[in-house]
């Protein structure tokens, strides 16, 4: 007997590099003609894994979680942590593909950056969040670089950027403590000098990617000052010769909502040996390089992850027949996908362009000017990415009506995953106040309007001439607005930070998308770039407005 009923036709994956007209149109854009033959070999090849053995292998190995080991036969306590198939597959391939290294190698320049992160974005979706220990490594050979500790550095560094899997190394990041998440100033994590030997002892309380062979975390030498004035980075390795735990005790794996692929443990430091990293002080200024770089990391999986969403939903499309005809051919659903698309290309352009400022800086090839932007839109492209990629993905699922809230599709695990990116490296009211702290005033917004001018100096349709009105008008209110909020109290500051950011990032996002589209029509004869650019504006960007500090008291507390 046959069985009746609802059967549908999953949606499938092209090469994922072939298949993003928008990467492949953004790259041709960019990158000089040398450079895009070089990489694009490695590109195309990454798609294809991407598109086809490790999204199939992502699918089989979706009910798989890491595991915590903490004692062996005999015994003796080994808290060691067991990774699923697909990371160990995951681990060998980034490696190899130089997911990381091809940052570090500087083979192309101030582009080796849109390289590295072209592949990381490729590479994202498919890997279980495997970006979050190559986020934490790049970040951690960004920072030892910078500490100039030439030890740490020939120790490290080498396998943090190596390309042989059976040398490469991954390193967590040890900030978060039981006292508090991004204030880090609270952490109770006290460093010992024993003999000629720093010691760790403490608690810290959310720590990813905890098989990692090293780390880097923040800990208080013994009679420093309280506050983050007085606490040190440490440079951690987790074994000691023997493979056994190095001090530390893995207390249990966090249990969370998504991204629970990713080990992320509460851990015990009991006498862990640590070596300083830069001075007995100052250590979140020291820890800064790795944390701009882990944001823009973050920005690259909010992309990658709305791609992969919009993609399948795409596909879906085409397939699905409802009401007589294919969902692609109803007018409602493409309208929702189109909105959809305009956001994620907007995001796409935002972050790829603070990943053209991240590589003109390590190039040294950058201007005071850049560098200042670059520290500006870091924070604002990481926040606005992040809720981006939550709204779109959470849309994404709807599309797929039940079968989206299905588990065993795969598909409810692209927002779990997503929950997470406004909340790693800084929520969106740590970082609004971040880029507030980073504008200094109305001479940070006058540089983010100039490099906006300069972006939008060849724009010709009329349309795009018509944005790149909005765009000026909305910086100049954005400026107004900070003018009238400083006048008042310093907390009406503070209460529209999150406003302006979000306010100054679209706005930005922009302009790109208008520059993107001139190209466009110029060089592809592509009509796409500018139907972005059209719906993004009209889906709004001056989120900036009057709002009553009194009103806000009493919606927040619910009190009269």
């Amino acid at each position: 007997m046959t069985a009746m009923g609802f059967v549908q036709a999953p949606p499938e994956l092209l090469n994922q590099y072939q298949d993003d007209r928008v990467l492949r149109s953004y790259l041709q854009r960019v990158l000089p003609a040398h450079v895009r033959s070089a990489v694009e070999p490695g590109l195309i090849a990454m798609g294809d894994l991407a598109g086809g053995e490790l999204y199939r292998d992502q699918l089989a190995d979706r009910m798989n979680e890491p595991q915590l080991v903490q004692w062996d036969a005999w015994g003796n306590r080994v808290d060691r942590i067991e990774v699923t198939l697909l990371w160990r597959k995951a681990e060998r391939i980034a490696a190899e593909y130089g997911v990381v290294a091809a940052a570090y190698e500087l083979t192309h320049g101030a582009y080796s950056r849109v390289h590295q992160f072209a592949l990381a974005y490729l590479f994202t979706p498919s890997t279980d969040i495997y970006s979050c220990p190559l986020a934490m490594t790049d970040g951690a050979a960004c920072a030892l670089i910078a500490s100039a500790n030439e030890r740490l550095i020939e120790r490290a560094v080498p396998h943090l950027t190596t390309r042989d899997p059976a040398a490469f190394w991954t390193s967590g990041q040890w900030m978060t403590e039981a006292t508090g998440g991004s204030d880090v100033g609270q952490s109770l994590t006290i460093a010992r000098k024993e003999g000629d030997q720093w010691r760790l002892y403490g608690r810290k309380w959310f720590t990813s990617a905890i098989a990692s062979q090293m780390a880097l975390t923040l800990a208080r030498p013994e009679g420093n000052v309280p506050g983050g004035k007085g606490l040190a980075l440490f440079y951690v390795e987790t074994r000691d010769g023997h493979g056994r735990p190095n001090g530390i005790v893995v207390n249990r794996l966090k249990d969370k909502l998504g991204t629970r692929k990713v080990p992320t443990a509460e851990l015990t430091l009991d006498g862990t040996p640590a070596e300083l990293v830069s001075g007995t002080a100052d250590g979140i200024k020291n820890i800064a390089p790795m944390l701009n770089v882990t944001r823009t990391w973050n920005s690259v999986s909010a992309i990658a992850l709305m791609r992969r969403g919009l993609a399948l939903a795409r596909d879906y499309a085409k397939r699905r027949i409802a009401f007589g005809a294919p969902l692609a051919d109803k007018a409602l659903h493409l309208d929702t996908l189109a909105g959809l698309q305009a956001e994620y290309e907007a995001a796409f352009h935002l972050t790829f362009f603070v990943i053209e400022e991240l590589g003109r800086s390590e190039a040294q090839q950058a201007s005071v000017e850049q560098r200042k932007l670059l520290r500006i839109l870091t924070p604002i492209a990481k926040l606005l990415t992040a809720r981006q990629c939550v709204a779109v993905l959470s849309e994404v699922i709807e599309a797929f009506g039940g079968a989206g809230y299905v588990e065993d599709t795969g598909l409810p695990l692209l927002l779990r995953d997503a929950q997470v990116l406004p909340i790693w490296e800084g929520t969106t009211n740590v970082l609004s106040l971040d880029a507030a702290r980073a504008l200094d005033g109305l001479a940070g917004v006058d540089l983010v309007r100039r490099e906006a001018g300069f972006v939008l100096q060849g724009v010709r349709h009329a349309d795009l001439l018509r944005i790149s009105a909005r765009v000026e008008q909305t910086l100049e209110q954005a400026c107004e607005w900070l003018v009238k909020s400083s006048e008042r109290a310093p907390e009406a500051l503070e209460a529209g930070a999150r406003r302006f950011a979000l306010t100054l990032g679209r706005t930005f996002a922009l302009a790109l998308l208008a520059r993107h589209a001139q190209w466009s029509l110029d060089n592809e004869r592509d009509q796409r770039p500018l139907a972005a650019a059209r719906r993004f504006a009209a889906a709004g960007v001056n989120l900036l407005g009057e709002m009553d500090m009194t009103d806000a008291r009493r919606l927040a507390r619910d009190e009269p």
